[in-house]
């Protein structure tokens, strides 16, 4: 299994794991004493299971086991997938981060990052498909 794959798929877990966290924390308020406020965590439990367990489980695997590019390049370019686990990986931290402060204080100023994220996340999204297109060809 290729390095960058077994990145993707780690991080995936680790992902899923907040993501069942965030989940129960956002679910246990309404029944255990807890803080209205962890509401706001249930876009951060979206993206984190979305794009963190699911997306990265997809673009690891199919990294992985999509039919080969060229004997030279067989994944295709090495650089444009590590820039797209990095971009999307930094843009879904972001977003983690900035989701909570958006949705609690409610400052233009913190938009920023949230909207940074996204473009992160989609330029991810582009390089990915950009990068693993040419795979995808008849016999």
């Amino acid at each position: 299994m290729p390095t960058l794959a077994r990145w993707y798929i780690k991080a995936g877990l680790v992902y899923f794991v907040l993501a069942l966290i965030a989940g129960v924390l956002v679910q246990a308020r309404t029944v255990v004493d807890l803080p209205s406020r962890l509401a706001v965590l249930r876009p951060v439990y979206i993206h984190l299971l979305a794009v963190g367990w699911i997306t990265q489980l997809i673009i690891g695997v199919g990294y992985w086991m999509f039919p080969k590019f060229s004997r030279e390049n067989p994944r295709g370019s090495e650089r444009l997938a590590w820039a797209t686990f990095i971009l999307l990986n930094v843009g879904l931290a972001l977003r983690v981060i900035s989701e909570p402060q958006v949705s609690i204080r409610a400052e233009p100023d913190l938009g920023w990052m949230l909207a940074l994220s996204a473009v992160l996340q989609l330029i991810a999204g582009w390089l990915f498909v950009i990068n693993t297109w040419a795979r995808i060809k008849e016999r």
